[in-house]
């Protein structure tokens, strides 16, 4: 029997590692040097903590999370997103009294049970960040501007960012009034899904991309008409705070932007990108002021991001190559010379290490193979050096090096051999 992935479940193999690590790399640099610091929960949670938080009649609960029971009958389920185990674990280990305000962010997979296709899998990765603390506008700002930086220093263009305010508890409340009321006027123009949506989460029907809905959607109510004062004002400091970035936050007001998950309440954003078709969001988030009360916690305001790392490799297409690692290659020839190489190899690991070179590679020969075999290897590996050790190498006790470009070969006392291949691969 030839066993497979499961669908929507894909491997990331070494051909696609380094770009995925570029990503990482980028994220933690970038995080950390603002003050961010990384929270890593378990994939497994309570299944309440995504009921309670997301809400029970969104699409994410219904049909799409991996829940089952385990031997003692408890349900848990694979997380679907990041912010509510963040915020379970913030109240579970008191993390307010550490610090008034909490700057988190986490990198990892997420479930959801959908159709696999383009950008949508069923096991995706997200970068999110979580801001837990405070209600002040400026916390929205620094959201938006963290995640405008953060995919300008992966180097993506053309990204949009559409803005929207789902005001508070009760303005979310009056707003769906007025939304089901005409719904039901138009319930024969919709999808039987939102059919069902009207009476269950009528927000959600906002969220279809089915044409006749669409249609039906471009003269629903707009809840910016439904905002009170303080919501409205909170909503104006924002987008004043975004506009004073002098121009390097470029977003555009969407009053149909609900986002899919209950918890979202204020300010809430998307992004999209040209590059990614049909389903063209990358990157989400908001502010979320009930959450960590309703888990427990403080009351305190909370708001955060999330990217997906399938959609933003997508988007970025070429860019996201990950820079190719120099390959130093070491050739032996006999017992001797492969105990010598194996010294040779941590003796060349630890200059670089030491130099800070995260892209260089060192690979040494393990098999009993000719010369000649191992130089083909080495061609292989596209290696830009070559060292050879043999009788000659170890009785002379010089190193031949070789470079695999220009075929120029050269033979280095043992004493100068580090600073030789320090220069010829640039440190």
């Amino acid at each position: 029997m030839r066993y497979k992935s499961i669908r929507g479940m894909s491997d990331i193999l070494p051909r696609d590692t380094g770009a995925w690590r570029r990503i990482e790399q980028i994220t933690r640099l970038e995080l950390e040097s603002s003050g961010y610091k990384e929270i890593r929960t378990p994939i497994l949670e309570d299944t309440a903590v995504f009921k309670r938080s997301i809400g029970e009649t969104t699409d994410i609960v219904t049909k799409e999370m991996y829940t089952f029971s385990d031997r003692k009958g408890r349900a848990l389920t694979l997380r679907p997103e990041g912010t509510a185990p963040v915020v379970r674990a913030y109240i579970e280990n008191a993390l307010n009294k550490i610090s008034p305000v909490s700057l988190l962010y986490y990198i990892g997979p997420m479930f959801r049970s959908e159709r696999p296709q383009k950008g949508r899998s069923r096991q995706f990765h997200q970068i999110g960040i979580e801001i837990i603390g405070s209600r002040s506008p400026q916390v929205d700002g620094e959201v938006i501007y963290r995640l405008n930086r953060l995919l300008g220093a992966f180097g993506l263009t053309n990204a949009v960012i559409k803005l929207n305010s789902l005001g508070c508890r009760q303005d979310k409340a009056g707003f769906t009034d007025k939304l089901k009321k005409y719904l039901r006027a138009e319930k024969k123009r919709l999808c039987e899904d939102c059919k069902k949506r009207i009476e269950k989460n009528a927000m959600r029907v906002l969220d279809c991309k089915n044409e006749s809905c669409l249609l039906v959607i471009k003269n629903a109510p707009k809840i910016i008409d439904s905002l009170c004062d303080k919501c409205l004002h909170h909503f104006s400091l924002v987008k004043a705070m975004l506009r004073a970035r002098g121009g390097e936050i470029d977003f555009q007001e969407d009053h149909n932007l609900v986002r899919g998950l209950d918890y979202y309440t204020g300010p809430v954003f998307e992004v999209t990108h040209p590059g990614l078709g049909g389903q063209d969001a990358l990157a989400a988030g908001g502010r979320y002021d009930n959450l960590v009360k309703e888990f427990g916690g403080p009351d305190t305001g909370a708001a955060g991001f999330a990217i997906g790392i399938e959609r933003l490799m997508l988007a970025l297409g070429e860019k996201k190559e990950f820079k190719k690692p120099k390959i130093l290659y070491i050739a032996t020839l006999g017992d001797e010379a492969r105990s010598k190489g194996l010294l040779l190899a941590e003796r060349l690991k630890q200059v670089l290490n030491a130099s800070q070179t995260l892209n260089c590679v060192v690979l040494l020969n393990m098999e009993n193979a000719s010369l000649k075999a191992q130089m083909r290897s080495a061609n292989r590996e596209n290696a830009k050096i070559t060292v050879i050790l043999g009788a000659d190498e170890i009785k002379s006790e010089k190193i031949t090096i070789k470079d695999m470009e220009s075929g120029e070969q050269v033979s280095i006392e043992e004493n100068f051999f580090s600073g030789e291949i320090k220069k010829r691969i640039g440190l």
